[in-house]
């Protein structure tokens, strides 16, 4: 059963993809916390930020 060639569980294209999706969530998240939004807001913005940089990414990114 030890297989000598495992294949990835992500492609580096989607690991990309998911990283910036990560970052821009984060770095939303933060700003919302920063201007004076709660932190369930922040974590709303955040779920938002994620979904649309994902799929602007996936759109952009070859």
């Amino acid at each position: 059963m030890n297989n000598p060639n495992p294949q990835p569980l992500l492609s580096l294209r989607t690991a990309i993809i998911l990283l910036l999706g990560i970052l821009t969530a984060v770095g939303s998240g933060a700003l919302t916390v920063l201007a004076g939004g709660s932190p369930a807001g922040a974590v709303l913005a955040g779920g938002a930020a994620f979904a649309g940089a994902v799929l602007f990414f996936h759109a952009i990114i070859a």
